[in-house]
Order: C-alpha cells, then sequence, then structure tokens
C-alpha cells in the first residue's frame, strides 16, 4: 500500500509538468506573429482621370491611384454599374480602365471614390478632376473668403530621373488645405499631406514610364474651401552630380604681351677726347694757313675732340630686352634680360624672383 501512495504522488509531481513545456514554446512565435501581422496606416498620394471628350458607350476612363504599395485598390464611381479593380503595375502605383456601358448614367462632376486596402486598414480619396473636359465642367459656385497663400514650395533634387528615384517636396502655406503637385512628364497629380499646421510634405517614386527631365515644370496647387492658388517651382529637379573646380589662380604665372629691344648709348670718356682732338688739330694744320691755320688747328681740335667722344661712345653702347608678362590675377610686370630671351606673343612664362622661364 505504501508502494502505491509513493508511484501515485510521483506521477502528480509529474503531471504539472508535461504541458508547461510546449506552452514555453509557444509563447516566442506566438507574439512575434501577432506583431508581424500589424498593417501601417495606408494612404493615397494622387488620384488621377484622363478627361474624355464625351461620356459615351464604349468610352474609357483611365484612372490612376498612387500610394502604400502592396495593397488593394477599387474605385465606386457615381451613376455606373460596377466597381472598378486597380492592377497594381509598380509599386504604389495602382492603374484601372473602366469602359462606359449603356446602363451607366455618368456626369462630368460623377463623384468617384478610391479605397485602399492594405490589411485590415482602408484609405479613401475623391476625384477632384471632372470626368469630362472642356464644357462637361460643372461651374464652379462663387468663391468664399481670402485666397490660400503658399509662402514656400520646394524640392529636394534628386541625383537621378529614372525610375525608382524619389522627388520629396515640401510646401508652406495656409493650413486646413488640400496641396497637389503637377509633374511634366509624368501622368496626373500626386497629392501633399499636411503633417503639421501649414506644412505639407510629400514623396513621388518617378515611374519607369515617366519622362522626366531637370527642367521640368513643376506647379502645385492649395486648395482652401473654393479658392485656390498656385506656384511654379523655381528650381531644377536633378543635383549636379559635376564636381565643382576650384580654379587656382597662380600668383606668378602669365603670357607674353611684349618683347622690346632697349638700347643704351654709352658715354665716352677722356681717351676718346684726347685722340679726337689731336687728329683734328694735325687735320686743321694741314688746311689753314697764318693766323686762319691757328683757327683751323683750334676748330679741327675741337670737332675731332667731339667725334672722337662720340666713337667711343658707341663703342660702348648696349642692348638689354624687356619682356611685359601679363599675370593671371590680372596685373603686369616687366622682365630685363640681357640675352635676347627668344619668346614669342602669348607664350606661358612663369616669374619667379625676377628670373623668367617658360611654363610647361
Amino acid at each position: 500500500m505504501k508502494f502505491i501512495q509513493k508511484c501515485l504522488l510521483s506521477c502528480a509531481a509529474l503531471l504539472p509538468l508535461a504541458p508547461l513545456a510546449p506552452l514555453a514554446l509557444m509563447s516566442g512565435p506566438v507574439h512575434a506573429q501577432q506583431y508581424s501581422n500589424r498593417a501601417s496606416t495606408p494612404r493615397i498620394d494622387g488620384f488621377n482621370v484622363d478627361e474624355v471628350r464625351s461620356l459615351t458607350p464604349g468610352t474609357d476612363l483611365n484612372f490612376t491611384v498612387y500610394g502604400t504599395p502592396g495593397g488593394t485598390a477599387t474605385l465606386r464611381i457615381g451613376g455606373a454599374v460596377r466597381n472598378l479593380t486597380l492592377s497594381e503595375d509598380e509599386p504604389g502605383q495602382y492603374e484601372g480602365v473602366y469602359t462606359i456601358s449603356s446602363r451607366d448614367v455618368l456626369t462630368a462632376r460623377s463623384t468617384v471614390t478610391a479605397n485602399l486596402r492594405v490589411g485590415n486598414q482602408v484609405a479613401s480619396s475623391v476625384l477632384a478632376e471632372s470626368l469630362q473636359a472642356g464644357p462637361g465642367r460643372r461651374p464652379q459656385s462663387e468663391p468664399a473668403g481670402p485666397a490660400p497663400r503658399i509662402e514656400r514650395f520646394d524640392v529636394e533634387p534628386s541625383a537621378e530621373l529614372t525610375g525608382g528615384n524619389d522627388l520629396k517636396f515640401i510646401l508652406l502655406g495656409t493650413p486646413g488645405g488640400k496641396a497637389e503637385v503637377t509633374i511634366g512628364g509624368t501622368n496626373g497629380k500626386f497629392f501633399l499631406p499636411e503633417v503639421r499646421s501649414g506644412e505639407y510634405q510629400g514623396t513621388y517614386l518617378i515611374k519607369r514610364r515617366d519622362r522626366v527631365m531637370s527642367n521640368s515644370a513643376v506647379t502645385a496647387s492649395l486648395l482652401v474651401g473654393n479658392r485656390i492658388t498656385n506656384v511654379t517651382l523655381g528650381k531644377p529637379l536633378m543635383a549636379s552630380t559635376a564636381p565643382v573646380r576650384q580654379q587656382r589662380v597662380c600668383t606668378n604665372c602669365g603670357t607674353v604681351e611684349a618683347v622690346n629691344v632697349v638700347e643704351v648709348k654709352g658715354e665716352g670718356g677722356y681717351l676718346g677726347t684726347i685722340g679726337g682732338g689731336v687728329v683734328g688739330a694735325l687735320l686743321g694744320s694741314q688746311i689753314g694757313g697764318g693766323n686762319g691755320r691757328t683757327a683751323a688747328q683750334i676748330a679741327g681740335a675741337l670737332g675731332g675732340a667731339y667725334a672722337g667722344n662720340q666713337i667711343e661712345g658707341n663703342s660702348r653702347k648696349t642692348a638689354h630686352y624687356e619682356v611685359l608678362v601679363r599675370l593671371q590675377n590680372g596685373a603686369s610686370q616687366t622682365v630685363t634680360m640681357d640675352a635676347d630671351p627668344r619668346l614669342t606673343i602669348g607664350e606661358r612664362v612663369r616669374v619667379t624672383d625676377g628670373v623668367l622661364t617658360r611654363d610647361q
């Protein structure tokens, strides 16, 4: 009997341990699965339609919705007998075509609502455009209140304007409005959500079929009530990738503007004067007679002295070269050289401590 009681007590002690082990193993994955299933709130960044000339049976209405990728986008058109499901052709870009049937009763201002479902959450947006172009537009009521203001409209330029790159826009203006942006080379408009009072921000993901250029026209519209204000972006969409070269100015570099030969006439010394006077006196004595002879000797001596001085001066005449250099900083400098530098006008040179060298 005591043996049986001991066995029962041992089994009872072991029983609670059996279910605990599986629960402990399952607790981690269960929490992880619940966390991963939580879907983020979807958003619709743009909703457009290609306006048509008439809303007759057989006409196609092309719709595009931009928003959170990986969702399901559907349209409900006022007066249409069926809804339209859009296909996600590119991440975050949903497109679809609704063909008007004879049972549809559509007008230019039929209400079109887009629903974008991601997980268990849905984002909705109402089309602001008319379905029909031109006279089909319904006249708007008389605007009331002051026009909204746009204080700033800016973009963060992209390194490339190919598919998959982003363009981030910001608009500052009247709060409580609806901001839209139109980019040349893209299809339709996209929204800028109001992230803070009067601050609208949004990112446009460039699609493969877009033809966006750096200078594409970009227009922002801010609608408050029935009043609207437009502004055009005043900067390029593409960031400059070319490195900015810092031009270094060489202070002693320049080009040859002129090469001048300067002759310096030497001065005759006593030797030339005395030698010239003796020769002149001898010549004068051969010319005159009597007093005239004496006068001739004096004149000859003076003329000979002058001639001798000139001859000695010419023998001592020197020549040097002056090179005019225009430096890169705009200044000019003249360099004196004894020998012919053999430089041409426009040749690049350097002036270092008064020495002129060719710039290699």
